[in-house]
């Protein structure tokens, strides 16, 4: 660093974030905890922890819930998070759908919007997320916290790639190659803007509000249009090099043996093109179905018993190989298996995962 001072400072503000967050992420994690609980948990002094908790709860992100009873001495004083301290926003933009949310800082819902969209185009992703959060500003006017401390964007890294494999039409996405979706809404909201692999996001979620709340170790998979996920390991979320660590979908398996599958180009063919909501699509349309919306699949998969159980086998079938693989290589005990498919269906592949792992 050229200069000393600047650098000592910067070093100073950024540790101080970390530590921030190492107390903030227990708390999530704990959903409470005593000032030592902290301590203990995220290796700091008991100073540390202190200064630090005392400073989130005079900015209103923490605050105190009550005493621990049933222990010898002075009943520690429990922490929580303060649901009221922040709003945010989140925004997972795919290639079937747009969702947005307002969430408060513990996670919790406040609001949603769901725009159904097959292969959206990046402007209208970008008014979908503006309407979504000029209705929740108009829910929330005058309550506090007003403005959301940010704004994050959940979207595949490579949202028109693999139309063979995920059977997208044509150049239907060739417009997000060189869209900048966080830059586009930063600039118009003002908000400062966090985007991110919808797997990671996934992951992270999961981690924190979901079966991560009780598992340290685990690798999380997640079937949408295409099909991700990540690993957690020691409580914390590994991103890997590029923030792929996880991501199981172009892991090699062998072709298809449904109908309506694309052949392979080459001996294998890779996990995304047969473990997918869009490879389910595709399927249940190959069998006489029309399907443009959510309702209309929902609709076919009660109607088509067969076909759904079809693929069903083909998917499990394909994902016991990567799966096995990366349990094995990574030496976790937990398969979270999450998805936008319909429970039923879910479920019915769960189930099916088990007898075969």
């Amino acid at each position: 660093m050229r200069s000393g001072t600047t650098g000592q400072g910067s070093n100073s503000a950024n540790v101080r974030l970390y530590n921030e967050r190492v107390i903030l992420s227990a708390l999530r994690r704990l959903g409470q905890a005593s000032k030592a609980d902290l301590a203990r948990y995220a290796n700091f002094t008991d100073n540390t922890a202190g200064v630090i908790v005392r400073d989130l709860e005079t900015r209103g992100l923490i605050r105190a819930e009550g005493r621990r009873s049933g222990y010898r001495g002075q009943p520690a004083t429990l922490l929580t998070l303060n649901a009221a301290g922040a709003v945010s926003i989140g925004a997972k933009i795919g290639r079937r759908s747009i969702d947005v949310l307002m969430v408060d800082f513990c996670g919790q819902v406040l609001a949603r919007r769901r725009h159904e969209r097959p292969f959206p185009q990046p402007e209208e992703a970008v008014s979908a997320v503006l309407d979504a959060m000029d209705a929740f500003g108009r829910m929330r006017a005058g309550k506090a916290p007003r403005a959301p401390a940010g704004l994050g964007v959940a979207t595949p890294y490579n949202m028109g790639a693999w139309r063979r494999e995920l059977d997208l039409p044509s150049d239907a996405l060739d417009a997000w190659n060189d869209f900048d979706i966080a830059a586009r809404l930063a600039g118009l909201t003002g908000l400062p803007v966090l985007c991110e692999n919808d797997g990671t996001a996934a992951t992270v979620a999961e981690l924190f509000q979901g079966q991560g709340r009780h598992l340290d170790d685990f690798l999380y998979v997640f079937i949408g249009a295409a099909i991700g996920g990540g690993v957690v390991l020691g409580g914390d979320y590994h991103r890997g090099v590029s923030g792929n660590a996880g991501d199981i979908g172009l892991m090699p398996v062998p072709g298809s043996r449904l109908s309506t599958a694309p052949p392979p180009q080459g001996s294998f063919d890779v996990l995304l093109t047969r473990a997918s909501l869009n490879s389910l699509i595709r399927h249940l349309r190959g069998n006489g179905a029309t399907i443009d919306s959510r309702a209309d699949l929902d609709a076919a998969i009660a109607e088509r018993a067969g076909p759904v159980a079809e693929w069903v086998e083909d998917c499990a079938d394909a994902l016991t190989g990567p799966i096995f693989s990366a349990v094995r290589i990574l030496d976790v005990p937990t398969v979270v298996l999450d998805g936008d498919l319909p429970s039923g269906v879910l479920d019915g592949l769960v189930a099916r995962l088990n007898d075969l792992l």
